[in-house]
């Protein structure tokens, strides 16, 4: 008799339980601002006090020129908090910035989706940061950060190009002056032609990095036009820079170029490079996969 009563109890129990109504889970905690130095919550915005500056809602602007966000002093952090900062509505003639820091220093920005923009983000000095940011549809030049002790990481830089304004040329990332550029997804990059019908795509564009390393970073989806190219990675007085463990997806344009360096100097290493006429010029080159399919 115990031991039926037990079944018994057993089975009201497991009916009570499928018969109970599915709440919902509880729904993620806000986000904590308890770091927040203060809070962009209009644009154009101009920061001269340092310390963190967040975002607590999306924000966007219809400028076509000027800067959606003016960095005007040293050790500044601006942490999006996931929201985003648009410049879409001005369209494709824009020639705005979202985020400018013109000869700043300890420049960090995180945790933003930066759209529509003819320049996504603009920070020259040196040791700045950019890491965990979606870049999408900025119609010229995504990320273009200058200054030795700098670092682009962990970025997605979506749909770069289709100016109207602003044609021959659109890079994913630019960086000029001993930066690392480390494990971002650059992913489509096309530019506008120029009157000429010409139009060169770069996934990466580095200027006298040889302080600086290209690494872990993905580059596909290149659409150069005319007599234009498509180049993965393009490193212009490469000095001794290094270039290593990137994957690069080209379409077999001619003329196309995975991993470029002008000084021989630089190294290019442990790379993956398929469907680009030529995988590796002038690097000092080791351990590549090319396929040029």
């Amino acid at each position: 008799m115990k031991s039926c009563f037990h079944t018994l109890t057993g089975i009201v129990l497991l009916a009570v339980a499928l018969l109970a109504p599915v709440l919902p889970l509880p729904a993620h905690a806000a986000q904590s601002y308890d770091n927040c130095t203060g809070f962009i919550d209009a644009l154009p915005a101009t920061i001269s006090t340092q310390g963190t500056w967040c975002l607590r809602h999306d924000l966007s602007t219809n400028i076509v020129s000027g800067h959606a966000i003016t960095i005007a002093t040293n050790n500044i952090t601006i942490d999006c908090n996931d929201f985003k900062l648009g410049g879409l509505s001005a369209g494709t003639g824009t020639t705005a910035y979202g985020i400018v820091a013109d000869n700043r220093l300890n420049l960090t920005v995180r945790h933003c989706n930066i759209r529509g923009f003819g320049y996504g983000l603009f920070a020259y000095g040196g040791g700045h940061v950019v890491e965990d940011n979606g870049f999408d549809g900025n119609t010229y030049r995504a990320v273009d950060v200058e200054g030795a002790g700098s670092t682009i990481r962990g970025n997605r830089v979506i749909d770069t190009g289709g100016s109207s304004s602003l044609t021959g040329f659109a890079t994913g990332i630019r960086a000029i002056g001993g930066v690392d550029i480390l494990d971002n997804t650059i992913n489509g990059v096309a530019a506008t032609p120029s009157g000429s019908g010409n139009a060169t795509a770069y996934g990466v564009y580095t200027d006298s990095n040889g302080e600086g390393s290209v690494a872990g970073n993905r580059v596909r989806g290149l659409a150069a036009s005319g007599t234009g190219t498509n180049y993965g990675i393009y490193n212009s007085s490469s000095g001794r820079m290094v270039v290593r463990d990137n994957d690069l997806q080209g379409n077999a344009v001619v003329g196309s170029i995975g991993v470029h360096c002008s000084d021989n100097q630089a190294t290019a290493r442990d790379n993956v490079i398929g469907g680009f006429a030529t995988g590796v010029s002038n690097c000092l080159s080791s351990g590549n996969t090319v396929n040029a399919n």
